[in-house]
C-alpha cells in the first residue's frame, strides 16, 4: 500500500514548483506521481491525418517523484507525513483493515 494515491491532495516539496499544491491524477509505476498543473512541460508533435491529430506544441504534466511530495493535511493546510494503522472490525468474520493517518494530529486519511 503506497502513502500516496490517485485523487489525493499533495503539496510539492522541491523543484521549480515547490509550494504548490494539487490532486493527483495518475500513478506512474511505484515511485512516480502524475499531479494536474504542476510541473508542465512542452512537447513538439507531428501531425496526424489518420488519427485526426493536429500538429504544433502541446503543453503536459511530467511526472513527479514520490519522494518529492507529501499529502496535504486538510486541517492545518500543511503538507504532513503519513504513516499507517490496523484498524480491526467490529463485525463478527471481518479481517483487519489497513488505514493511512496523518502524524501530526493522528487523524484518519481514508474515510
Amino acid at each position: 500500500m503506497n502513502k500516496i494515491k490517485k485523487n489525493d491532495m499533495v503539496v510539492i516539496l522541491t523543484g521549480k514548483d515547490r509550494t504548490r499544491s494539487g490532486k493527483v491524477i495518475k500513478m506512474v509505476g511505484t515511485d512516480r506521481v502524475l499531479i494536474e498543473g504542476i510541473n508542465m512541460l512542452k512537447k513538439n508533435v507531428k501531425p496526424n491525418p489518420q488519427a485526426r491529430v493536429q500538429g504544433g506544441i502541446i503543453e503536459r504534466e511530467a511526472s513527479i517523484h514520490i519522494s518529492n511530495v507529501a499529502l496535504l493535511n486538510p486541517v492545518s493546510k500543511k503538507a504532513d507525513k503519513v504513516g499507517f494503522k490496523l484498524i480491526e472490525s467490529k463485525a463478527p468474520g471481518e479481517k483487519t483493515k489497513k488505514v493511512r493517518y496523518f502524524k501530526s494530529n493522528n487523524e484518519l486519511v481514508d474515510m
